[in-house]
This record gives C-alpha cells, sequence and structure tokens, in this order.
C-alpha cells in the first residue's frame, strides 16, 4: 500500500489532513481511497476500485487505512507544525514489539477477570476485527495459547 499526504488545511485548534491510499495487486486489480483525519478521527471519503469491492472488502480496506493513517500521522507529526500532533489512535509497536504488547494485555485481562478483547482494543487502538487479528498474531506466534473450543 502506498500513501501519501494530499493536503492539509491548518486551522487555530488542529488540523485537517487528507491522504490518497493506493493498493495494486500482482493480478491487476487496484484499489484507490482518499481519507481524512480530523479531530482524532479518520473519515474515509472515496473509494475507487477495480474490480468492485464486497462489502466485506470494504471492512477489510477500512482496517489497512486506519493503520496507514496513524503511521502517516505519526511520521508527520515532527515536522514544522505547532506541535500539536494529532493522531488517529496512538502508535503502537509493529512486528515482534506489537505481538508482545498484546500477549501482554491479553494475559493481564484474563488475570484480572475483565475482556481480554477489550484490553487489547484499549491498548492498540484498534477496533474489534483488527484486534482479534493482532490477538491470532500474537497465537500463531507462540505468545498465547492456542483457542479452547466448544462442545
Amino acid at each position: 500500500m502506498s500513501v501519501r499526504p494530499a493536503w492539509e488545511v491548518r486551522e487555530s485548534e488542529g488540523a485537517t489532513r487528507w491522504f490518497e491510499f493506493r493498493l495494486a495487486f500482482p493480478d491487476g486489480a487496484r484499489v484507490d481511497a482518499l481519507a481524512l483525519v480530523a479531530g482524532g478521527s479518520v473519515c474515509v471519503e472515496e473509494v475507487r476500485a477495480q474490480p468492485a469491492l464486497t462489502l466485506d472488502d470494504l471492512a477489510v480496506l477500512a482496517d489497512w487505512i486506519e493503520e496507514a493513517v496513524a503511521g502517516a500521522c505519526a511520521a508527520g507529526s515532527g515536522s514544522g507544525g505547532s506541535g500539536s500532533g494529532r493522531r488517529a489512535r496512538p502508535v503502537r509497536p509493529r512486528g515482534a514489539e506489537g505481538r508482545q504488547l498484546v500477549a501482554r494485555e491479553y494475559r493481564a485481562a484474563q488475570r484480572d477477570g475483565t475482556d481480554p478483547v477489550l484490553a487489547v482494543m484499549s491498548a492498540t487502538g484498534h477496533g474489534r476485527r483488527t484486534s482479534l487479528r493482532l490477538i491470532g498474531q500474537a497465537r500463531d506466534a507462540g505468545l498465547l495459547p492456542a483457542r479452547r473450543t466448544r462442545r
């Protein structure tokens, strides 16, 4: 995925920023999107896809865009400006460090008797779907035990 800032409008309290996204796949499929960040929220304004996306595909695309916007805002927050540096969500470690964070939060919630998925959502700033995916990645890495199956 390529992400590039499109434009920014500064106001007295903060800034509104637009980002352009492009996903290109080896089979020739392509997705272009325009998203804006304002007041700590991300809004997808336009999506063009060839071939067309299903609703499930749009949900996955939204997760990708949220993560990419968070990274782009974090990278751009230190460059010239008033230092407000608002982001769509807190920056969390990626890769092995991110999986360790997820596993730590998950296990702590289990010990405390609270919902582990909500704990991961709170720690990462991601929604339920992305948090479940991150928990699965931590399981695949051997940081969490396999899911118990109910019979």
